[in-house]
């Protein structure tokens, strides 16, 4: 095999591999992005909703003090622990539900070693070889 030939190929080995690593930072940064936003989102509801939840309960408390604080009291404890536990379950089915990481540039391996596997086999049967 000529010099010029092993050459190209190496080359080609060579930005294939530039690209597919360049897939690989892209999936990661998506992924960092995704994660930190779910992270900062989460963050925010739960301050929010904790400050509500707090008033709420203060607000309802204090409406029915004189005749049912107790029964009061146990509802607004049941229905944010309700919400609590119907947040916590979306959350995770959403972060359960995402890409796999690195999943497209491991679709994209796979192709290039199929094409270099159908190159290697056409080459052979050009050249007359059996493998």
């Amino acid at each position: 095999m000529p010099f010029s030939t092993l050459s190209r190929i190496t080359s080609t080995l060579v930005a294939t591999l530039h690209t597919r690593l360049d897939l690989i930072c892209v999936e990661l940064e998506e992924e960092l992005l995704r994660f930190s936003s779910y992270f900062i989102y989460a963050l925010i509801a739960v301050f929010c909703g904790g400050i509500a939840a707090v008033l709420v309960a203060l607000l309802i408390l204090v409406l029915f003090w004189e005749d049912h604080r107790i029964s009061v009291l146990l509802t607004v404890i049941a229905f944010f622990s309700a919400s609590s536990a119907f947040i916590v379950i979306w959350l995770r089915k959403k972060m359960l539900d995402k890409p796999r990481l690195l999943d497209q540039s491991i679709a994209q391996f796979k192709k290039d070693a199929e094409l270099l596997h159908s190159d290697q086999t056409e080459a052979v049967r050009q050249n007359g070889l059996e493998l």
